[in-house]
């Protein structure tokens, strides 16, 4: 997809988040959509959050919230996202998220709402079905909207995760007149899906993977080694990328492709020859030179935690001064009391 522009020649906005639910990032997310986010500083005006609110929605240990939120941000600057492009900051730090979650609410009818998929699933799975899961997707609709997002960066099978922010932004432009910007997505082409380690025909993912089934980018290099080393491959010998038949061996040839920067074709051909063996102890080697340098990363800016909060600070900053126009915007249209100065 080539890199769009707005009507005025300025760089469109683009947003994205992601929730401090663990105490590491897997490789899943890395490749999937961190490596994505530091490429699109390049061609947008991005914001980048913590999405600290969204958590709440299941119980939480509030100092165990806390530390992960540092956590999340940090993962995201020792990735490579600069603060100086991009605005990271914490979703909780722009308060009029909530606002904006509100009226959003108030134009989703309790029908639609229990209609979405990842409340239904989530019950279905037993979690605590409590009002903030069921208002997640608007409160989700809240924070792309803020922004003005002329695009959010989604796989291919995330495009409908996207569609009610669109029908809501929709649906309020006709009945309160033009003042929200529809999102497109954007589909980040070549994006690498990470498969699990042990069940290679699902997604690498903190909820469902197992321990042995996850690259955690935190984890001790020798432990990441072995799970590379147990990875579940066939019964066959031959090297060679067949996501079909050799689920296994092409999730580890996509890993070993997107972090030494070959062609999968070409790291499979390199093969000819040897067997599952050497190319489990090879991509455990290409993975921990890759995760060594991250981590060394995480540690400085953890150990400083003051520079951190600072860094989100100025990114709240600058987030909160786009949000105060939309809302602006918002408030008027619904017809809510400017507030005397």
């Amino acid at each position: 997809m080539s890199t769009p522009t707005s009507a005025d020649g300025a760089r469109p906005r683009i947003l994205s988040g992601m929730q401090p639910t663990s105490d590491s990032l897997h490789l899943g997310n890395y490749l999937g959509a961190l490596v994505n986010w530091v490429g699109l500083q390049e061609d947008f005006d991005a914001y980048y959050f913590v999405a600290d609110l969204h958590a709440l929605t299941v119980p939480t240990d509030p100092e165990v919230l806390r530390h992960r939120t540092r956590v999340t941000a940090a993962q995201f600057l020792a990735g490579g996202v600069d603060p100086v492009r991009s605005a990271v900051f914490c979703q909780s730090h722009v308060s009029l998220h909530a606002e904006l979650g509100w009226v959003m609410n108030c134009l989703t009818a309790d029908g639609e709402a229990r209609r979405m998929t990842q409340f239904k699933d989530k019950t279905a799975k037993g979690q605590n079905a409590n009002v903030g899961l069921l208002t997640y997707p608007m409160l989700m609709a809240a924070d792309i909207l803020m922004y003005d997002a002329a695009y959010v960066p989604v796989g291919e099978d995330q495009r409908q995760h996207l569609e009610i922010t669109r029908d809501l932004a929709q649906r309020f432009n006709a009945r309160f007149g033009d003042t929200l910007v529809v999102p497109d997505a954007y589909i980040v082409k070549g994006s690498a899906k990470i498969q699990d380690l042990q069940e290679p025909t699902a997604k690498m993912s903190k909820s469902t993977s197992s321990p042995k089934g996850l690259i955690d980018l935190m984890d001790d290099p020798r432990r990441i080694a072995k799970n590379i080393r147990s990875a579940v491959t066939d019964t066959g010998s031959e090297v060679r990328y067949d996501p079909e038949g050799k689920a296994g061996v092409s999730n580890l040839l996509v890993i070993h492709s997107v972090l030494s920067g070959t062609p999968v074709e070409e790291v499979a051909a390199s093969f000819a020859g040897r067997g599952y063996g050497d190319l489990k102890k090879e991509v455990a080697e290409v993975v921990v030179a890759a995760v060594e340098p991250f981590q060394e990363r995480m540690r400085g800016l953890l150990e400083d935690p003051a520079e951190l909060d600072r860094i989100l600070a100025d990114g709240a900053a600058r987030a909160a001064e786009v949000a105060h126009v939309t809302m602006s915007r918002v408030r008027d249209a619904v017809g809510l009391l400017p507030a005397a100065r």
